[in-house]
């Protein structure tokens, strides 16, 4: 969007960004409802892809977006990005199913730490400025104040902090991966691969990722949670808050995309970390969950310390020297 034509509107940029977290703040209560009333988390998160997927067609059916034209090659080249984003999902959807929304989206503020480390082991390797290295401190820092409550030392839920680590890592591992892939299939006219068919295709492909795990993980139980689900909620509420988290998931993303597209990946870093305030606000409104002094404190400083990163990264690629080519 911001090629020739020069750069998005300040007006559009807004919209983008409005569109984001009101997408994703009620993806959050909505993907929260349903995980409350069927634990069967993993069969959300798989209705959820299945409900983007549905939305993705659609709008290529009737024209009102072009098709991906892609090879073989094309398609085996997004699948690893696909199962990255499918890991990165899930372990969002179970971790805020088995925990509060507060404290997921307090442990998902660690992943520029993911994304350092992974940048660092898996060539090309990735360097940061040194400042960017030490904002790391504070992100886990705060993260581990928040979880040290009052008269009782450290609480945690593992599960909750183990799946949203998982989400980290395959964030991190997706960004890394994908990068020279995504930039590749969008370089190509010919293919029809702007960022909201980037998002479409590895959707997609996260969906057929997730299919098997939720019949490995919970086929067995599956019918008798969905009963009982139904019978303490009604079918249509059930249905309802799966299908409405799904549309707002992707919702949100194709923004996101968008919005990254325009600005590049530090500014929307940047906002990305910004949005956890209002969902961890919203969310502890919504759900009545609570926040004890030491979680606002170490909540506050994991994210004001991502943000600081993501300047300190900005920051470093503004003053990194230009290689001069021959």
């Amino acid at each position: 969007m911001s090629s020739k034509s020069g750069s998005p509107s300040t007006l559009k940029l807004v919209g983008l960004v409005v569109a984001w977290y009101a997408g994703n703040t009620l993806y959050n209560v909505y993907n929260k409802k349903a995980t409350n009333m069927i634990h069967a988390h993993w069969f959300v998160a798989c209705a959820q892809l299945f409900v983007g997927m549905l939305w993705s067609i659609v709008m290529w059916v009737s024209g009102m977006r072009k098709k991906p034209n892609l090879t073989a090659a094309d398609i085996a080249a997004c699948v690893p990005i696909g199962l990255m984003a499918c890991l990165g999902h899930a372990g969002s959807v179970l971790a805020m199913g088995v925990g509060a929304v507060s404290f997921a989206q307090i442990v998902k503020a660690c992943e520029p730490v993911f994304a350092a480390v992974v940048g660092l082991i898996i060539p090309p390797m990735d360097l940061k400025p040194i400042l960017a290295y030490a904002m790391l401190v504070p992100i886990v820092g705060g993260v581990g104040i928040a979880c040290i409550k009052e008269g009782k030392g450290v609480d945690i839920n593992y599960t909750a902090f183990m799946w949203a680590s998982i989400a980290n890592l395959a964030a991190a591992l997706k960004g890394k991966l994908g990068g020279s892939v995504t930039h590749s299939l969008k370089g190509d006219k010919s293919k029809n691969m702007d960022s909201a068919n980037v998002y479409a295709v590895m959707n997609i492909i996260s969906f057929l990722f997730t299919v098997p795990m939720v019949v490995v993980a919970e086929l067995p139980t599956l019918q008798a949670e969905w009963d009982k689900a139904v019978s303490a909620n009604g079918a249509n509420a059930v249905i309802i808050n799966i299908a409405l988290s799904g549309f707002f998931f992707y919702l949100y993303n194709e923004f996101a995309f968008a919005f990254t597209a325009s600005v590049g990946a530090v500014t929307s870093s940047v906002l990305n970390t910004a949005k956890r305030v209002i969902i961890i606000v919203v969310s502890s409104i919504v759900f009545v969950e609570p926040m004890e002094r030491n979680t606002v404190i170490g909540s506050t400083i994991a994210i004001l310390g991502t943000f600081a990163y993501s300047m300190a990264e900005t920051s470093g690629k503004k003053t990194a020297p230009k290689k001069k080519t021959a």
